[in-house]
């Protein structure tokens, strides 16, 4: 009974309820769409790094200090250091690689150029690598500037085979060749000669990683903490590793994302709120009738609490609709410039969701309800006369 008669109420009020719904809806689609920002670099990331072949990766430094950092730091002289190490436990092979970012105004005139020996086998670092068009690079390749570029980096840029691509002033690359890769990280860079790009940016001795290839990969964990002891002042890290690093990372974001969310929750609780406590007042007529033939105060504070709840789930359900709307046209937006969809929104993305409606309905009724419960019968009566 209580539930037919809070939504009779909201239906006696069509248009405030719908607008009060409607603030409910867009509170909770844009914190859906924040979170699931979050999400979906989870699973890119991971995916990502799914797709390099490698083991282990060592860096100059932390990762989180050094993994994304402009200027190779790594000593090229680190390579015979670490196979001499690293052959009793395992060691197969370590590649040099030199990572760099190159900025623009815009995304597609920004490049992540991806510097890697031209003799070696370019499927063992990025699983799946494949040429679908012109042709790779090739040990003849080593001191010349010519580049391989990833099919969706191409496709977001209009770069063809031919075009020159220029780094810097002093340094311009030919397109040889287009790429794929399992993953989508060499999708979206540029494979140069390495002798090339640290000629071109001016680090001729340095390197930004080192990709160590092992027998038994799954012994990873084991032969990275033993050259992590043999060598303290690198950064030696697996691949879960660097997605732990990442997911740091992604944590301190989604609580950001979730502050900014919380203002709209606010408001929109406020909303909630107000609505549900003006129909107290303008029912204080009817809830002391309610009251003289019988009624409880607590059933009172149970109909009004119940409106409240109603509106928020409302609310909230077509919240989640708006967020799947809402992430769906970011990870147009984002596939276009980047070549990756960057929201997903999952089931406990959803659940947490509604229950944080559900929450809000809870409590922005509290007041209105226990206002409701406070009335008196000869108060109440007297103000319809």
């Amino acid at each position: 009974m209580i539930w037919s008669l809070a939504l009779h109420s909201l239906r006696h009020r069509p248009l405030r309820t719908t607008l009060t719904a409607a603030g409910i809806a867009i509170a909770v689609g844009s914190m859906v769409v924040f979170l699931s920002l979050g999400e979906g670099l989870r699973q890119a990331f991971a995916d990502e790094l799914s797709g390099v072949g490698a083991e282990i990766q060592i860096s100059s430094g932390p990762f989180e200090a050094s993994g994304f950092g402009s200027v190779p730091e790594l000593p090229l002289s680190t390579i015979d250091d670490i196979k001499r190490v690293g052959e009793p436990l395992g060691v197969i092979d370590v590649i040099p690689l030199v990572l760099y970012l190159r900025g623009g105004f815009t995304p597609d005139s920004s490049f992540a150029f991806q510097g890697l020996p031209a003799d070696i086998d370019i499927a063992g670092v990025y699983p799946g690598y494949e040429i679908v068009a012109g042709r790779g690079i090739t040990p003849e390749d080593a001191n010349r500037n010519v580049a391989v570029v990833g099919v969706q980096a191409a496709e977001r840029s209009n770069l063809e085979i031919g075009d020159p691509l220029r780094l810097s002033p002093d340094a311009t690359f030919e397109i040889i060749g287009l790429a794929d890769a399992t993953g989508g990280l060499l999708s979206n860079g540029i494979l140069v000669p390495l002798e090339s790009l640290q000629v071109a940016i001016d680090s001729p001795d340095r390197v930004s990683f080192l990709v160590v290839d092992i027998d038994d990969p799954s012994r990873a964990d084991e032969v990275a903490d033993a050259l992590g002891e043999a060598f303290p002042e690198l950064g030696v890290q697996t691949a879960g590793d660097v997605l732990a690093v990442i997911e740091r990372g992604i944590r301190i974001t989604d609580v950001v994302r979730l502050g900014i969310s919380a203002i709209a929750l606010i408001v929109g609780a406020i909303a909630v709120a107000n609505t549900v406590l003006m129909s107290v007042f303008e029912r204080t007529r009817e809830f002391g009738v309610v009251r003289a033939v019988g009624a409880r105060p607590r059933f009172l504070f149970g109909v009004v609490l119940a409106e409240s709840v109603l509106l928020s789930i409302v609310g909230g359900l077509v919240g989640v609709l708006l967020g799947f709307a809402g992430a769906w046209i970011v990870n147009i937006v984002s596939a276009d410039l980047i070549g990756l969809d960057v929201a997903a929104i999952t089931m406990r993305l959803i659940l947490f969701s509604l229950a944080v409606a559900l929450a809000m309905g809870l409590l922005s009724g509290l007041a209105p309800s226990a206002r409701a419960a406070r009335i008196q019968i000869a108060h109440a009566v007297s103000q319809g006369n």
